[in-house]
């Protein structure tokens, strides 16, 4: 329960976690008189703070931020138990989770004696360390980062990997290195390991899913070099679950490119590795033709610039599609609901352009237009707090926003990035994931977010007339990203974030020019010195948001094709009948209609069909989602479904050999029959 109830989102963002301690612990009021009352619980040893988790789950965290203590030493009390107890005085303190509810954070302004005494540990094997904290934290926030890593440096030093977690005594060690495991606002530092049959990751801490995260090569999909920071210091790692077929990601930054370089290519050289990689210019011909839906060909470019779901800081940024918000009845079909996706947020309100063109004429340079982002941590998570409400806390020091400026209503949102002169936030991609059903926009969790200032209480998302619910508002808005106009019109869209109007005269053209230190190449980190500049432009970094990485040099070319039509129907052949000239004339031979059959086939694009024999009432088909299935159009049903691969299958074929047995053939995207 103790460690259900701490998590390292409970600390600032990127804080870290060292160990934990079984204690008891007793509080004295502002006059330090003396209270008996002990509580068993375990003592919680950050980078930043000190974390009482009471036992009893009704009763509150306690943290203690050492940058608000006053004292800490060693209790002198005449007391048996206070050669190992441990006394701290601080100015205040946070409670947290009380009764286990998430709600905002208490902040008890007063000063208070806290009285620790260990269980089992000795006071004069963690003291030092506590006070060597509590030195850190006196200094600026650049000096006390840079003394912290080098705590965090001198004990990874001293540790090296554990091979007894090793899963076969044969396997051979490759490489041993530093890393930090990175998850949303949370650094957890570590050891990787990497064999000639597996690669693991071994926390410093227990705070971890795992003791030691271990993963086969041969259930390796893919590897990426990923930034973090704007540094090409990250890699992420993508494998498949052996218990449930599903794919996990492990995303790890190393000190420096070299560090990270050295594993990626160490990786790349051991035999059980066997990449599915599919070219970019053959990813980008699928979308053209219509194989690749434009949700998942957005997803695939956000992956190419680096943008992954598990930093915050790159999170995969998604158009607004539809601006209308008002009418009862959504018509996709009328091309005045969409956005114009050849210009930024930031230049769809003419006058409001025309505002900002005046400032950055007056700027010196480096100039910029919008002196906000379309992507950041804090936007990210204004649209997200009600499904992860404890990032929120994380990220804002314990408080959520206030009620009225909350994410209250897709309309006020929408209303607000066209003409408020520093919000030009683009979406995420949540607000077209069906899968989901649009379990972001429910309070489900009962949050008490307050009231809003005509006394309404925040609860769910207010949605647009036209949808019935969560679950058709993104259902809807999916519709309209897959609709015919977005498909020809996209590109654009993709110019502006991702490719030649990104960035230099093109985007001073679009009007597409943002601040620019979140330009890629805009500043080392490495060869700045000073660590309050370097902390300085870190903090910039991190919470005004980060372009994505420049993926391509020329305009995008234009979709040739909407998503197949998955419906089968005989209703009409078009058979080439003789070739004249060079010239082949075209029949178009009518089949009398009888019925039409249709099925939920795939959970993508339909790729390819085929009869299973010219007398047969059986059809098959291949899908994007390396399903092979069967129907039966007699029945009217599915009788087999086989998941054939893990990438996308291109087309299939069925025929009798002479001793009639029936044949079927499958190919994928990575050229594999």
């Amino acid at each position: 329960m103790e460690k259900e109830r701490f998590t390292m989102l409970l600390l600032e963002p990127g804080e870290i976690f060292f160990e934990d301690y079984s204690v008891q612990m007793r509080r004295l009021d502002a006059r330090f008189s003396e209270n008996k009352n002990w509580m068993e619980g375990r003592l919680k040893l950050c980078s930043k703070s000190l974390v009482f988790v009471n036992k009893d789950i009704n009763r509150p965290l306690i943290k203690i931020q050492l940058k608000e203590t006053t004292f800490v030493e060693q209790c002198t009390s005449s007391n048996n138990i206070a050669g190992n107890m441990l006394s701290v005085e601080c100015k205040q303190h946070v409670e947290m989770l009380e009764k286990n509810i998430l709600a905002p954070y208490r902040f008890i302004h007063q000063s208070t004696m806290f009285n620790f005494c260990f269980n089992y540990a000795k006071i004069e094997d963690c003291l030092p360390q506590i006070l060597q904290l509590h030195r850190a934290a006196s200094l600026a926030t650049a000096e006390q980062n840079a003394m912290i890593m080098a705590i965090v440096h001198s004990r990874q030093s001293r540790v090296s990997f554990d091979t007894s977690w090793l899963e076969d005594l044969y396997e051979q060690v490759v490489l041993e290195t530093q890393t930090n495991k990175i998850s949303p606002l949370v650094v957890n530092p570590g050891r990787v390991l990497l064999t000639t049959s597996r690669i693991y990751f071994q926390p410093y801490n227990n705070m971890d899913q795992h003791p030691v995260l271990k993963i086969q090569l041969k259930d390796i999909r893919n590897i990426i070099k990923r930034r973090f920071l704007l540094r090409q210091v990250g890699l992420e790692i993508k494998w498949t679950r052996q218990a449930d077929n599903k794919f996990e990601h492990l995303f790890l930054s190393f000190q420096n490119q070299d560090g990270r370089d050295k594993l990626y290519e160490n990786l790349l050289k051991q035999s059980m590795v066997s990449l599915e990689t599919v070219p970019q210019n053959q990813m980008k011909m699928r979308w053209q033709n219509g194989y690749i839906s434009n949700y998942d060909y957005i997803l695939y470019v956000n992956s190419l610039a680096d943008r992954t779901f598990h930093d915050l800081t790159q999170y995969p940024v998604f158009p607004w599609i539809i601006q209308d918000y008002t009418s009862t009845v959504l018509d996709l079909n009328d091309t005045r609901v969409y956005r114009d996706l050849s210009k930024p947020i930031g230049a769809l309100n003419s006058s409001r352009l025309e505002r900002l063109k005046e400032r950055y004429l007056e700027m010196s340079d480096p100039k910029f237009l919008y002196g906000s982002h379309y992507s950041a941590p804090g936007f990210v998570l204004f649209y997200l707090v009600r499904k992860y409400p404890q990032y929120m806390l994380c990220l804002q020091n314990g408080r959520f926003d206030h009620p009225d400026r909350m994410f209250n209503s897709i309309a006020d949102v929408w209303k607000n990035v066209l003409v408020n002169m520093s919000d030009f936030k683009e979406l995420i991609p949540e607000f077209y994931d069906t899968s989901n059903a649009g379990d972001f926009l429910a309070n489900s969790y009962g949050i008490d977010f307050g009231y809003r200032h005509d006394g309404t209480k925040i609860g769910d998302v207010q949605l647009p007339p036209w949808a019935k619910g969560p679950t058709d508002f993104v259902q809807q808005l999916r519709n309209g990203l897959e609709s015919d106009y977005v498909s020809q019109n996209l590109h654009h869209w993709i110019d502006l974030i991702f490719g030649y109007k990104q960035r230099g005269i093109e985007a001073e053209k679009a009007n597409n020019v943002f601040f620019h230190l979140c330009y890629e190449g805009a500043v080392d980190l490495d060869t700045i010195r000073d660590i309050n500049d370097r902390h300085g432009l870190e903090v910039q970094i991190m919470e005004f948001g980060q372009i994505p990485k420049q993926v391509f040099t020329l305009p995008h070319p234009k979709r040739l094709a909407s998503a197949p039509n998955l419906l089968y129907s005989e209703a009409l052949l078009t058979l080439p009948e003789t070739v004249t000239s060079g010239n082949p004339r075209i029949k178009e031979k009518s089949i009398n209609f009888v019925e039409l059959v249709s099925f939920q086939a795939h959970k993508d694009c339909v790729t390819s069909i085929t009869r299973k024999n010219t007398t047969s009432n059986e059809i098959i088909s291949a899908g994007q989602d390396g399903m092979l299935k069967l129907y039966n159009t007699n029945e009217k049903r599915l009788t087999h479904s086989v998941s054939l691969s893990l990438l996308s299958l291109s087309s299939c074929i069925s025929y009798y050999t002479l001793s009639q047995r029936n044949i079927l053939v499958a190919g994928s995207w990575d050229n594999t029959l």
